[in-house]
């Protein structure tokens, strides 16, 4: 069997993730737990992972900073909120994997929607890759099991009493 290489690699990675979630929670909770930039520091990024946040400016042309670190790595973020109608829809931008001039590597645009019936939230998750470097390909690879992680930390902070 040959050996992979980077460029098969790359041309098996996603470049479009949709996952579709069910909370047990209104709609409104769901909406602040993804606006709220002291609540995302609680949830944000995989297993293992605890986020910083400087910057989550959740209204059109707002911008995202932040640091997720764990497993002895760190991973700065940046993004620009696009669209923001609460509580039902949030479209965003996130970067990472700067290059020495500041430029990204990775850029995603994410549609995250909210729908709510009898107080239980259905929340999909719409990711599109804008862009993508040769660099960044084992981290695309593991974008659907990160997503599904981060997902799962924001079910459980949302689920959890106060």
């Amino acid at each position: 069997m040959p050996a992979r290489t980077k460029q098969s690699l790359e041309k098996n990675i996603p470049k479009e993730l949709v996952i579709i979630r069910t909370f047990q929670a209104p709609r409104a909770l769901v909406f602040k737990a993804w606006t709220d930039p002291k609540q995302i520091a609680k949830w944000w990024g995989p297993r293992g992972f605890a986020s910083t946040v400087t910057k989550w400016d959740a209204r059109p042309g707002g911008s995202i900073r932040l640091e997720m670190c764990g497993h002895g790595m760190s991973h700065p973020m940046g993004g620009v909120f696009r669209e923001v109608v609460s509580p039902e829809r949030l479209v965003f931008t996130t970067t990472s994997f700067e290059d020495e001039k500041g430029n990204p590597k990775l850029e995603n645009l994410n549609t995250v929607t909210f729908e709510e019936l009898n107080g239980i939230t259905e929340q999909t998750l719409h990711v599109v890759v804008l862009k993508s470097s040769p660099e960044v390909a084992q981290a695309l690879a593991g974008m659907n099991v990160g997503w599904n992680q981060t997902l799962d930390r924001l079910m459980e902070f949302v689920l959890k009493p106060a």
